[in-house]
């Protein structure tokens, strides 16, 4: 079990890497929420549906009635 001084330094080091250009394995909490979108999925597939389900309804309306 490595010492909490050796985990900072690998914490340093990785940091360091990080920011000099390497790609960390994992990126940060920050990078994640910068690259979603503000519309959660649920909410977007909502819209589409209700817009899409409206066109079509009302093509049927016209082509049937």
């Amino acid at each position: 079990m490595p010492t909490e001084f050796e985990m900072r330094q690998r914490n340093a080091k990785f940091a360091a890497a990080a920011r000099s250009g390497k790609k960390p394995t994992h990126p940060s909490r920050q990078d994640r929420l910068a690259k979603r979108s503000p519309v959660s999925t649920w909410a977007l597939g909502l819209v589409v549906f209700v817009v899409c389900g409206g066109v079509l309804f009302e093509l049927a309306r016209l082509i049937f009635l």
